[in-house]
């Protein structure tokens, strides 16, 4: 990274790539992510740059424009590369565009692609054998333009050798507060998520969001939110999928049945997802011992969560609270 010789923060640095064409909403979600000043509440400052070919205003549908304020040389120096998808997804990026794609995931950046940007990364080559993911309409129009991707039927985002892909539209504000989360922490990314009123993160994949016949009632669906409710108050107890269909009131064949249709995750999948982000922000929070933390969590034992941890998050617990949680050592 850009080390500076003094103590004072460096702005982290974000290039968003512009291309004539680009969804003006993929552009606004970059932009209210890292374009937003929230220093007042916590959140570290952020450099978001426009980066393009030539500083001629890009034009987008409905008759908006986005003006670059950097070329593309300035992708060397940034810390995130986010490239937004485009109205016509077969496009051709111009030649430029690809080129410093492909220079700055050589140099180590992270490079990340909201819904159709996906088509952009491919054409520059950095999806050539890696998974991806793109909107589930566009799955089977990436398949056949770039067989070499390995393009994955149903996720809200997904990570492959430093290349970030992510499903349609609010997958990317998903993805976006991932990115947030993975360098600042859950917390700073859940203050963004205030400011934006939407969640810090969301479980499941986009086969929840597929077109197909509902599959069960307003009843069932109400039924299972406050099961859900429930269970974030008794997340320190060893819950089982038999507990949470006995408040749900059906069997639980039946209940994993109609949550998994709901949510897009399985019962336990989703439990483990709620673990670890209350055990995330009690490490950022609080000094409380990690055998503690692990109590309150949920996981059992120290063990199972540093389990957990390096399974999903590549670190351990006590890494994680030296890197977010300034108040310990």
């Amino acid at each position: 990274m850009h080390d500076t010789s003094d103590d004072t923060p460096r702005r982290r640095r974000i290039a968003l790539v512009a291309i004539p064409g680009i969804r003006a909403f993929d552009v606004s979600v970059i932009t209210e992510v890292w374009g937003v000043d929230r220093t007042d509440r916590g959140v570290p400052p952020f450099e978001l740059r426009r980066c393009a070919a030539d500083p001629a205003p890009v034009a987008m549908r409905g008759g908006l424009t986005l003006t670059p304020d950097r070329g593309l040389d300035w992708l060397d120096r940034a810390d995130l590369v986010v490239v937004p998808g485009l109205d016509d997804h077969l496009t051709p990026a111009p030649a430029p565009v690809l080129h410093a794609l492909r220079r700055a995931h050589a140099a180590g950046t992270p490079v990340a692609a909201l819904c159709g940007g996906a088509f952009t990364l491919a054409q520059a080559g950095l999806l050539d054998g890696r998974r991806a993911i793109t909107h589930w309409r566009l799955v089977d129009l990436l398949r056949a333009h770039h067989p070499r991707v390995r393009v994955e039927p149903d996720a809200l985002f997904i990570e492959d050798g430093g290349v970030w892909t992510a499903a349609g539209t609010a997958a990317g504000i998903d993805l976006c507060l991932h990115l947030v989360r993975t360098a600042h922490g859950a917390e700073t990314a859940a203050a963004i998520a205030r400011s934006m009123v939407t969640a810090p993160f969301r479980t499941g994949g986009q086969a929840q969001f597929i077109e197909r016949p509902t599959p069960s009632a307003d009843r069932d669906a109400d039924a299972l939110a406050s099961v859900r409710e429930k269970a974030l108050r008794h997340l320190h107890e060893p819950l089982t999928v038999a507990d949470l269909a006995r408040w749900a009131g059906m069997s639980p064949r039946t209940f994993a049945r109609h949550f998994s249709a709901s949510t897009g995750t399985t019962p336990l999948r989703w439990l483990l997802e709620q673990r670890l982000a209350a055990a995330q922000k009690l490490l950022e929070r609080t000094d409380l011992a990690i055998p503690e933390i692990a109590r309150r969590a949920g996981f059992g034992s120290e063990v199972t969560m540093r389990q957990h941890f390096a399974a999903r998050l590549a670190t351990s617990p006590r890494d994680y609270r030296a890197a977010f949680n300034a108040g310990c050592g």
